[in-house]
């Protein structure tokens, strides 16, 4: 009984992360999608959520927020600073799980904080940002992203629910053709603007611009209806989320997740080395496995 309880509440989070929002993945992408994996814990956050469920959200519901607006020339310098350096980058190694794929698409970045403490290397070149966002514990994460000319980010939805999204301008196009597209609704960056929005319905962007794209980039914690859901909420993003912590360099702290990122990512290729080999075989074993593994959970 309470096996078929916890299929059906599984299968009901699925169900409900699917439905949320216009836009949809087909069936066949969503079973295998990250979104399916984490629907019961997002569908705990977005369900118990004070905050309205909808794409876009109010920069005043945050307010703490507004000391970033009200100082963006100086955290736009630092960023400028950076970029100079060439310290906005993809990573050199299999250490980044979470952004490994927007590397191949010219998105890059340098982490201010990521679910712990700032970076050292970030404290360092980037003082005055990281005094500024370690003032406001509703950011827990933060990072400098670019998005050059001709760059695009293919629809998607990050996998945790429990945070929000707020994305400052800094350097940018100033030019709707470099926009972000969030459940079918577009927002285009301007300097010194910000916007926040629910990651986790599905949204992709792009620079169709001749012109360079830098944003500080945070994600800020859900506020939750009750105490209890807050810290079960707070409790995630420290220990889950922090394992997935990925270093500017070799100074930096690199989460659990991001140490086996590398060994999993071989197996990865494997498989895509395979799939432009035999399509029918890779299908074969990938439909093989993931029926074995629900007939498995069913037969428990």
């Amino acid at each position: 009984m309470i096996k078929w309880t916890l299929i059906t509440l599984f299968l009901a989070s699925v169900c409900y992360t699917h439905f949320r929002g216009k836009i949809r993945y087909r069936w066949l992408r969503q079973s295998t999608d990250h979104s399916t994996f984490m629907a019961p814990i997002n569908a705990f956050m977005t369900l118990f959520s004070s905050q309205p469920d909808k794409p876009y959200h109010d920069v005043d519901s945050y307010p703490e927020l507004k000391k970033l607006a009200e100082n963006w020339h100086i955290i736009r310098d630092e960023a400028i600073a950076l970029q100079g350096e060439g310290a906005i980058k993809a990573s050199a190694n299999m250490d980044d799980a979470g952004f490994n794929s927007f590397f191949r698409r010219g998105w890059t970045r340098f982490y201010l904080k990521w679910y712990g403490e700032s970076h050292p290397s970030a404290v360092q070149r980037c003082p005055r940002t990281v005094a500024l966002l370690d003032s406001i514990p509703s950011v827990k994460a933060a990072m400098f992203t670019q998005l050059p000319p001709g760059s695009d980010l293919g629809k998607h939805r990050d996998p945790y629910a429990g945070s929000l999204r707020y994305h400052l301008g800094l350097v940018t196009p100033n030019d709707d053709r470099c926009f972000i597209d969030v459940d079918g609704i577009r927002y285009s960056w301007r300097d010194g603007e910000a916007v926040i929005f629910d990651e986790t319905y599905i949204h992709w962007a792009a620079n169709e611009s001749d012109k360079n794209r830098i944003i500080l980039f945070c994600d800020l914690e859900r506020q939750m209806k009750w105490g209890w859901a807050q810290a079960i909420n707070h409790w995630f993003s420290s220990t889950v989320m922090a394992a997935t912590a990925a270093p500017n360099d070799m100074g930096d702290r690199t989460g659990g997740v991001n140490k086996a990122f590398k060994y999993i990512y071989s197996v990865r290729a494997a498989f895509k080395r395979l799939k432009a080999r035999n399509r029918p075989l890779y299908y074969g074993i990938k439909w093989s496995f993931l029926i074995a593994l629900v007939a498995g959970i069913v037969l428990i």
